[in-house]
């Protein structure tokens, strides 16, 4: 036999939008806080619409939300009910940011456009690379062990000179004093600032 349950009484309805906008007006965070639970759902489902990008439609419906708290007295209830109020506020933010991402998407090409570099030659720009790495490998040799192993440590290797001097067995203070002259050497030898 099936049971056929009646609800009596009234039935359960959600909060009173309005009523917690002006509580919201007031800086009341809990009713702030039950309103968020009602309307950033419909907020985030239309902005993503807009958006179509999740991660910066969760952005645009925490910045709807906080507009929300910060301009709650502005509302005005003659001028429509609480959730399409909230809508409007999110259907511009959504749409400044298309605009705002079109923009910068326009300023970028425009950019680009100016900025165009003419075509280079790869094959001389392959041998001035080449040579380079021979000059630098030539003057690397004419450094004393010691110099050398810390300059090629530090700079090819990427250690500090802590390391540098744990790994070679030295003082910090001489890794130091030889990576210095060792670079002045190698500057002198290549000819930078010259």
């Amino acid at each position: 036999m099936n049971t056929v349950v009646h609800l009596s009484g009234p039935q359960r309805r959600g909060p009173d939008l309005r009523e917690l906008l002006t509580k919201i007006a007031f800086g009341d965070q809990e009713a702030f806080g039950r309103l968020y639970d009602v309307v950033a759902g419909p907020v985030l489902g239309l902005v993503r619409r807009v958006l179509r990008d999740p991660a910066q439609s969760e952005e645009v419906t925490q910045e709807v939300m906080l507009e929300v708290w910060r301009t709650a007295a502005r509302y005005q209830p003659e001028r429509g009910e609480v959730m399409a109020w909230v809508m409007t506020l999110a259907h511009r933010r959504a749409v400044d940011r298309v605009r705002s991402a079109q923009a910068a998407a326009d300023r970028d090409r425009r950019a680009a456009a100016q900025a165009h570099v003419p075509a280079y030659d790869e094959v001389a720009e392959q041998v001035e690379n080449r040579l380079e790495r021979e000059q630098v490998r030539r003057c690397l040799k004419m450094l004393t062990d010691l110099q050398r192993e810390s300059v090629t440590l530090a700079y090819y290797r990427g250690c500090s000179y802590r390391e540098t001097a744990e790994m070679l067995g030295v003082p910090l203070g001489t890794i130091k004093t030889r990576m210095r002259d060792g670079l002045i050497r190698l500057r002198d030898c290549l000819g930078v600032g010259s």
